[in-house]
């Protein structure tokens, strides 16, 4: 059988669709029909009895009301599946694999090229259950701020990881699934946001997107430190994920301060330099040391593919 290609993917017309930036993503999406997507939406992780007498007292603020727009749609677009005929979906997909591979070529809409990228087959549709378009917004947000870039590459080289080293030897490849990856850490800022842990920063920026894009950032810096510097393999990404969830909903403001040491060009506070200090590493533990893993308080966000390894 023929494989059709919808219209603007592969050879010269997908070369020649511009990439296509964040924020006119966004506004496609501020604009679509997105009622079905906000059928499906769950507000709220209802909590009952002392939980929800404990949280009212000394839980996080209510995100403000000018704010809840913006937090329902990010929600309606988790919600919102990869579809071939939108072109603006089809754009996302295919900036996302030319940022990441650096290449000035587009690509067929199914095929092999799309696991070296990190899904877990032909078709990266199939990988955003649970996340949706958000999944891949956040992606672009990532590979489309310059700030950003340069660590999005980075990230995705050790994914790639490869060795020549002589069979004899035994070494651990440090390879994993990038795009896999990202999903996860989408769906564990959704949890975060949905549980209200995001409320004090969101309503302090007057903004829900941006902070959910550069708690992302802040959560893919921090897992991509611990994994380069303390070797983890693919292996290790059930418990690293779950560590992970941890600090995005107890600490997101740390994990943003680290990214903002980042972008602002302080590797040695929280950049991409071997961690030395308690905060550097997940679950506070030093350089050299084994991550001490603990419970995850709600643990409610399922984790996909290969990233559930453990």
């Amino acid at each position: 059988a023929v494989l059709r290609l919808p219209a603007g993917l592969g050879g010269t017309s997908a070369s020649a669709a511009p990439p296509i930036s964040f924020n006119e993503a966004l506004q496609y999406f501020q604009t679509a029909d997105l009622s079905e997507c906000r059928k499906k939406v769950r507000a709220t992780v209802r909590r009952q009895g002392l939980a929800a007498l404990l949280h009212f007292f000394f839980g996080p603020p209510r995100l403000q009301p000018q704010l809840q727009g913006e937090r329902e749609l990010a929600l309606a677009m988790a919600q919102c599946g990869l579809d071939d005929n939108e072109q603006v979906h089809m754009r996302i997909l295919q900036t996302i694999y030319k940022k990441l591979t650096r290449s000035r070529l587009g690509c067929p809409r199914y095929g092999a090229h799309w696991e070296e990228l990190g899904f877990q087959g032909a078709d990266p549709g199939t990988d955003l259950r649970g996340t949706g378009m958000l999944g891949l917004m956040q992606m672009l947000s990532f590979v489309m701020d310059s700030q950003t870039l340069p660590l999005a590459r980075e990230i995705f080289k050790l994914s790639q990881h490869e060795t020549q080293a002589p069979l004899r030897r035994l070494i651990l490849l440090q390879n994993f699934p990038f795009c896999i990856m990202s999903v996860n850490i989408t769906r564990i800022v959704i949890q975060a946001l949905r549980e209200e842990r995001l409320s004090r920063e969101c309503n302090r920026r007057q903004q829900v997107i941006a902070v959910l894009n550069d708690l992302y950032a802040a959560a893919f810096l921090q897992l991509y430190r611990v994994w380069k510097w303390q070797h983890k393999t693919v292996a290790d990404s059930g418990f690293l994920l779950k560590e992970l969830e941890f600090s995005t909903k107890k600490k997101p403001k740390q994990l943003l301060r680290s990214l903002e040491a980042y972008v602002n060009g302080s590797p040695a506070a929280g950049g991409l330099r071997h961690p030395s200090s308690p905060s550097a590493t997940l679950g506070g533990s030093r350089a050299g040391e084994e991550i001490n893993f603990t419970g995850v308080c709600d643990p409610q966000v399922e984790l996909e593919g290969e990233a559930r390894l453990i």
